[in-house]
């Protein structure tokens, strides 16, 4: 299970998380070593940057390449952590899962010169009135009901 699954599920009366993700891709080499993702400044909507795999590309060299991570800590406090340390001839790819951060992320080529392509989701959580779409649903729902008349009376005969 995912941070935003947790999120939505226990999000309190009244709002609910409303996830979209698109897919992400960007590629690291020794002419372009480090990508930035940070989502738009809307306030009512969180950016996460959900990495799935790390691969090296066509022309990569027989070195080691290190793909680094920088992102905020649960304390608030930027920090740097390789994820990867990939070669051609041992490890060309490697499988992260569903490794969530929240945006901004740096993505960085420390060593090696690539090409490196990482991939994943970006997925955008944004808060949802659920009083307001029960109001709408529930009116949706209210159907006329036929008024109701009083059975006839068969006569004895």
């Amino acid at each position: 299970m995912s941070f935003l699954e947790d999120e939505s599920s226990d999000g309190g009366a009244g709002a609910r998380a409303q996830l979209e993700s698109y897919v992400f891709s960007c590629e690291l080499s020794s002419e372009v070593p480090f990508y930035t993702f940070q989502g738009d400044e809307e306030e009512d909507l969180e950016h996460f940057l959900e990495l799935r795999t790390i691969c090296l590309g066509e022309g990569a060299k027989e070195e080691n390449n290190v793909v680094e991570v920088t992102a905020m800590n649960h304390q608030g406090k930027k920090i740097s952590v390789p994820v990867a340390n990939l070669h051609i001839s041992c490890l060309p790819m490697v499988s992260l899962g569903e490794f969530e951060l929240m945006a901004p992320v740096t993505l960085r080529l420390k060593s090696g010169s690539g090409p490196v392509t990482v991939s994943g989701l970006h997925l955008v959580a944004s808060e949802n009135d659920e009083e307001a779409e029960a109001s709408d649903e529930d009116e949706d729902s209210v159907e006329e009901m036929p008024s109701i008349k009083p059975a006839k009376k068969k006569q004895k005969l």
